[in-house]
């Protein structure tokens, strides 16, 4: 049992009102929301800050999950009500904390915009005081944790936006948003930028929706839907009792992004490359030039963005690539019901020597693979599809038939190379050869069920007691 996520993307038109858009003053209004709702965020961070004690309260609560009284921190729900009980003039406190009086520094703001930013305040707050005391803890001069931050996307809780499935499926589709014009707090509506895909995406009955989020950008203006899902999944000990379970294994690399193979009954049933199509010999391009008008430029400046638009580029084309080869592996389990897709565990990828636009090449590619991995992980999810990291020792070294320890190479000229990163696998012990990365893939299935030299090791047998000498 767990759920699953995603987001539908609603585009504001603010073009040009005889085009269709929002009017200036409408465009300028969001950004005055943004703005207040900020100083808001950075008035609840400090009154927490400066009673940090209370975030780490203990308190006694009745848990319905486990039918008994059990004690455990304050919640975020107890936390808002002491927070609006000490800073918000009510005829129950007619009277907050010297100070700290929030409905004379921002009046009239709606209670859910309140809201929203003391939620926002409680969750930066305590990351940040678990951050610091994982630091001090550690010992370390680096490495200390930075003030939390005020500026962040503002939610929109119910009472702060309209948004109705039928305006959104007309011509001239509109939202309604409570926003600050500079004076007051006012309704104001916004052309937006809707498609019957986006309705029927919206209105999906097993997806519930939750409160959006206002993403602004200098020249456009995003409400960023989030949608959840309940998925009945078992869990990955139950499924591997099944004789007949399907592994689907992934083995991420460069030019190959993805080798996958299923597995069933030990059996390799079916076996997909997806190439990268030239996106690395692309994209080592654009480093290059990136990397030459750095070294012209000099010295970069704090504070400059250089090569914005190449940045941009190469990002956009990491991130669409990411979601194809996402997309091609959510297939390939979702044709295989009750499957597990199974990953190397890869944490820390060097760069390793090289140019520096190499370099730079290699950490996009490193970026890239742990995109996969994230969005090939949402997207089968949603199949019911459970995703298990396994060790990713020697999967690349030894033989998937025999397990013994094999080499890499690569033809040249018809002359066999024998080198670290070949594209070719040969076993010496069993005269194996295959592709590298296939070989690689087969591996993964072994490392997920103990097989080959992935077993567990044995625990070494205590040393026997010395015999006492009675002669």
């Amino acid at each position: 049992m767990g759920q699953a996520s995603r987001t539908t993307t609603l585009l504001l038109d603010l073009g040009k009102r005889t085009q269709g858009g929002a009017n200036s003053e409408k465009r300028a209004a969001l950004a005055a929301t943004v703005e207040v709702l900020n100083a808001a965020r950075a008035f609840y961070i400090d009154f927490f800050l400066a009673h940090a004690d209370k975030l780490s309260e203990q308190v006694t609560y009745y848990s319905q999950e486990h039918l008994q009284w059990r004690e455990g921190l304050i919640s975020a729900n107890a936390l808002l009500t002491w927070a609006e009980s000490a800073t918000v003039a009510t005829a129950a406190h007619p009277s907050p904390w010297t100070g700290w009086n929030f409905t004379q520094a921002f009046p009239g703001m709606p209670f859910a915009y309140r809201r929203s930013v003391i939620k926002d305040a409680i969750g930066k707050v305590r990351s940040y005081l678990s951050n610091r005391a994982n630091w001090e803890r550690s010992g370390k001069q680096q490495g200390k944790p930075g003030w939390p931050a005020a500026t962040d996307h503002p939610t929109l809780y119910q009472g702060c936006i309209s948004l109705d499935l039928e305006t959104l499926n007309l011509q001239d589709a509109f939202v309604r948003l409570n926003v600050y014009t500079g004076e007051d707090w006012r309704w104001l509506h916004y052309p937006v930028s809707s498609s019957r895909y986006l309705v029927q995406r919206l209105g999906e009955a097993d997806w519930k929706r939750r409160s959006p989020t206002l993403v602004l950008r200098p020249h456009a203006a995003e409400l960023h839907i989030p949608q959840v899902r309940r998925i009945e999944a078992s869990k990955v000990i139950e499924r591997k009792q099944d004789p007949d379970l399907v592994t689907v294994a992934v083995d991420l690399n460069v030019r190959n992004l993805a080798v996958m193979t299923v597995r069933q009954c030990g059996i390799i049933v079916e076996t997909v490359f997806v190439t990268d199509h030239g996106l690395d010999a692309h994209r080592y391009r654009h480093l290059k030039r990136i990397a030459k008008k750095q070294w012209l430029s000099g010295r970069p400046v704090k504070g400059e963005h250089s090569n914005r638009q190449l940045w941009w580029h190469v990002d956009r084309q990491n991130s669409d690539a990411a979601h194809k080869v996402a997309r091609i592996i959510a297939n390939v389990c979702a044709s295989y019901p009750g499957c597990i897709l199974l990953f190397e565990r890869l944490r820390k990828i060097k760069a390793g020597k090289g140019s520096k636009s190499r370099r730079m090449n290699r950490r996009r590619a490193n970026q890239l693979r742990g995109k996969i991995n994230e969005h090939a992980r949402d997207k089968a999810y949603l199949s019911q599809v459970v995703t298990v990291e396994v060790n990713a020792h020697g999967t690349s070294q030894y033989c998937s038939r025999c397990g013994a320890l094999g080499e890499r190479f690569s033809y040249r000229g018809g002359q066999r190379i024998v080198e670290k990163w070949g594209k070719l696998f040969a076993c010496p012990q069993c005269h194996y050869e295959s592709h590298a990365d296939f070989n690689a893939s087969v591996n993964v299935h072994h490392s997920f069920y103990r097989e080959g030299h992935w077993r567990p090791r044995q625990a070494k047998a205590p040393p026997k007691p010395p015999v006492e000498d009675r002669t």
